[in-house]
C-alpha cells in the first residue's frame, strides 16, 4: 500500500485496502495519506469516518493528515467535529496535530481561532510559526503575517525557507518597509534554498521592483542555485519591464536547455517577456511552438502586436483566437480595444466593445472604459470622449479622466481639458503627473501667468513632477538615467557625444519643440532643458557602447514630442534601429520614421 501511494496510485492503494480481511489503524492511516497526498480530501475524510464508525480510535498519525484534508477542502464542520474529538483525547497538546489545526482554521478563514490554537500550544516549532505566518498571509493580513516573523526570532526560532513560502501570497502591493523586513529575513536565512530565492524575487516583481528582481537572479545564478520553471516564470516579466533582451533571451536558452517546456505559465511569461521588449517575431515563435494555449496565451500576443502599432495584426489574432473555439475574457478585451486605440481603429473599436456586453455578456469595468475613453480620444473625438465619460453606469477613476486630459493636450482642448483637471485634481491631489499635463495645456497656448499659478501651486502642496527614467541594458547590467543625468562614469563621453549629434540633427531642420516647457523662460534655455532628456543621454550610451545592434529604452513616463522628433532624426544620422518604450506604447524609429506614425 505505501508503495503504490508513494507512485501516486491511489486506486491500487485502495485495491489492495480493500482485499485486506484484517485490518488496524496503521493500514487506514495509509489510505487515508494516499487519499489525500493525491488530493482526493474527500475521499480521505469518508476513509476516516469508516475507520472511526469501524470502532478503530485514530491516533496522533491519523488526525494531521484529517486535518489536512480539512484544510485543503476548506471543510471548516467537518475541521470543527475533529478539534471536537481532539479536546476529549486531549490530543490538541501534540505539536504536529497543533500545527494541522492552525493551517485548517486559517485556510477556513477563521483567524481569531487560528491564533488561539497557537497560542494554547505548548511547545512550538518552526512549522508552527510557519503555519501562523501563512495564516495571516492567506487572508491578506500582511503586516500580521511580519509580526509574527518578528515575534518568531524574539522567542529565538530562527524564520527558514518555509517561512519565506509562508509570505507568498500576501507579497502584492505592500509597503516599502513590508519589503525591508523580508528582504532581511531572506538575508539572514542560514540556507538559502530554491524556494526561498523564488519568494524573494517574486515579491520584488509583485512590489513593482524590477531591476531588484534581475540582480537578485544573477546573485541566485552566481551562489550555484538552478532557476526552475518557477523562478523563470518570476523572473522574465522583471526582463520585460527593463527591456533587459539578452538576459530573457538567456533564461530562454536555459528553458530550453533544461527541458522546462512544455509549460504554460513559463511559456505565457515568455511570450509577454518578449511582447515587452517589443520582439514581435520572437513572441510569435514561442506562441506556434506551444502544445497547448490558453486565453492569456492569445492576449500576450494580441497586446503585444497593439502596443507597437499592428492594431490590423492585432485584430486578425483576435478573430484566429475566436475561430479556434477560445472563449474571450474581460482582460483580453483591454488588449484588443488597447489595440484599436493605438492603432486609430475607432470603428473596429466601438464594434468589439458592443461585442463584449452584448454576446458574452461581459460588464464592462473601469479598465473598459478607460480604453474607450483612449480610443475616441486619441482619435480627436475629445467631445465624444467626454460625453461617453458622462454616460459611464460608474463612476469614472483618475485613469478614464487622465486619459481625456491627455486628449485634450494632444488636440488643445482647454474647456474640456479644465474640465478634466478639475475632476482629476479632486480624486488624486497628490498626484504630480495630472498638474504637468495642466501646465502643459496653457503651456501650449501661450497662457504663461496659468502655468505660473500651477507650478505655485505645487510648490505650495510640495508636490514634485516624477522624474523622467530611461533604462537601456548592456552586457546582462541595466543602466539608467534621468534628465540631466551627471552621476554616470560615461556622462562626459556622453554629453560630447549628444552635442555632436544635436548639430547634426540642426543641419537636417531639427527645431526643439517647446511649446510644452514648464515655464515661460528664454527659448535658448528651453532647448538646453529638453536636450538633456533621459532618453536621449541613453540613446547616446547604447551608441557609444555597441555596434549595428538594434538599441532599446524604456522609458517611464510618455516620451515627449521633443524626444520623439529627436529619436527619428537620430536612427537616419547614424543609420540603427531605435526602440523606445513609454508608458503608452512601443516605438520603433528606423531611417527617419517611427512605427506609431506620430500617434501616440
Amino acid at each position: 500500500m505505501r508503495s503504490y501511494a508513494a507512485c501516486g496510485e491511489p486506486k491500487l492503494t485502495r485495491k489492495v485496502f480493500d482485499e485486506m480481511s484484517e485490518r488496524n489503524v496503521v493500514f487506514y492511516n495509509v489510505m487515508i495519506r494516499s487519499y489525500v497526498n493525491n488530493y482526493l480530501y474527500n475521499d480521505g475524510l469518508f476513509v476516516f469516518r469508516d475507520m472511526v464508525n469501524g470502532g478503530f480510535r485514530p491516533d496522533n498519525y491519523t488526525y494531521p493528515c484529517v486535518l489536512k484534508a480539512c484544510s485543503c477542502s476548506e471543510n471548516l464542520s467537518f475541521g470543527l467535529q475533529i478539534h471536537g474529538d481532539l479536546l476529549k483525547v486531549r490530543m490538541d497538546l501534540n505539536l504536529f496535530v497543533g500545527n494541522g489545526l492552525i493551517a485548517m482554521y486559517g485556510k477556513c478563514g477563521c483567524l481569531v481561532e487560528a491564533r488561539r490554537v497557537f497560542d494554547e500550544m505548548l511547545c512550538r516549532d518552526v512549522v508552527s510559526w510557519n503555519s501562523m505566518v501563512a495564516v495571516y498571509a492567506h487572508n491578506m493580513r500582511f503586516d500580521d503575517a511580519l509580526e509574527i516573523c518578528r515575534e518568531m526570532e524574539d522567542f529565538g526560532q530562527k524564520p527558514d525557507g518555509g517561512t519565506m513560502a509562508s509570505l507568498m501570497p500576501a507579497v502584492a502591493n505592500t509597503s516599502s518597509e513590508n519589503v525591508l523586513c523580508v528582504e532581511k529575513i531572506f538575508m539572514n536565512l542560514e540556507r538559502k534554498n530554491l524556494i526561498s530565492w523564488n519568494v524573494m524575487i517574486r515579491v520584488y516583481m509583485k512590489n513593482s521592483m524590477p531591476t531588484k528582481a534581475v540582480n537578485l537572479y544573477l546573485q541566485m545564478e552566481k551562489s550555484g542555485v538552478e532557476p526552475d520553471a518557477i523562478t523563470c516564470a518570476s523572473v522574465l516579466p522583471a526582463c520585460g519591464d527593463l527591456s533587459a533582451l539578452l538576459l530573457g533571451r538567456r533564461i530562454h536558452e536555459y528553458i530550453e536547455r533544461r527541458n522546462l517546456r512544455p509549460n504554460l505559465l513559463l511559456e505565457n511569461s515568455l511570450i509577454d517577456m518578449y511582447a515587452r521588449c517589443g520582439c514581435l517575431e520572437d513572441a510569435k515563435r514561442v506562441f506556434d511552438r506551444m502544445k497547448f494555449l490558453d486565453v492569456a496565451s492569445w492576449t500576450s500576443l494580441i497586446s503585444a502586436y497593439g502596443m507597437t502599432g499592428k492594431g490590423y495584426n492585432a485584430v486578425a489574432f483576435f478573430t484566429e483566437m475566436l475561430n479556434s473555439g477560445q472563449i474571450p475574457d474581460s482582460i483580453a478585451f483591454v488588449a484588443i480595444l488597447s489595440a484599436c486605440s493605438h492603432s486609430g481603429l475607432l470603428d473596429e473599436g466601438k464594434i468589439y466593445f458592443k461585442q463584449m456586453t452584448d454576446d458574452y455578456r461581459i460588464t464592462p469595468r473601469i479598465e473598459h472604459f478607460a480604453c474607450m475613453v483612449d480610443l475616441l480620444g486619441r482619435a480627436g473625438c475629445v467631445d465624444e470622449a467626454y460625453n461617453f465619460i458622462k454616460e459611464m453606469p460608474i463612476e469614472p477613476n483618475e485613469r478614464v479622466w487622465g486619459t481625456l486630459l491627455s486628449s485634450c493636450r494632444v488636440y488643445s482642448n482647454m474647456d474640456i481639458g479644465l474640465l478634466a483637471a478639475d475632476s482629476l485634481l479632486q480624486l488624486a491631489p497628490e498626484q504630480s503627473g495630472y498638474y504637468v499635463l495642466l501646465s502643459n495645456i496653457y503651456a501650449k497656448a501661450g497662457r504663461w501667468k496659468e502655468v505660473t499659478e500651477i507650478r505655485s501651486v505645487m510648490k505650495r502642496r510640495k508636490i514634485r513632477k516624477t522624474p523622467g527614467i530611461s533604462n537601456v541594458e548592456l552586457n546582462n547590467q541595466v543602466h539608467t538615467f534621468l534628465a540631466g543625468d551627471t552621476f554616470h562614469p560615461q556622462s562626459k563621453e556622453i554629453y560630447k557625444e549628444l552635442a555632436v549629434l544635436m548639430g547634426k540633427m540642426k543641419e537636417l531642420g531639427y527645431v526643439p519643440e517647446t511649446d510644452s516647457a514648464l515655464h515661460d523662460v528664454e527659448e535658448e534655455d528651453k532647448e538646453g532643458h529638453l536636450a538633456v532628456h533621459s532618453e536621449k543621454l541613453a540613446i547616446v550610451f547604447a551608441l557609444l557602447n555597441t555596434q549595428e545592434s538594434q538599441i532599446r529604452i524604456t522609458k517611464n513616463l510618455r516620451v515627449c514630442g521633443d524626444c520623439h522628433i529627436a529619436a527619428k532624426l537620430i536612427s537616419k544620422i547614424v543609420e540603427r534601429e531605435i526602440v523606445i518604450r513609454d508608458t503608452n506604447r512601443f516605438h520603433h524609429f528606423k531611417d527617419g520614421v517611427c512605427s506609431c506614425g506620430d500617434y501616440w
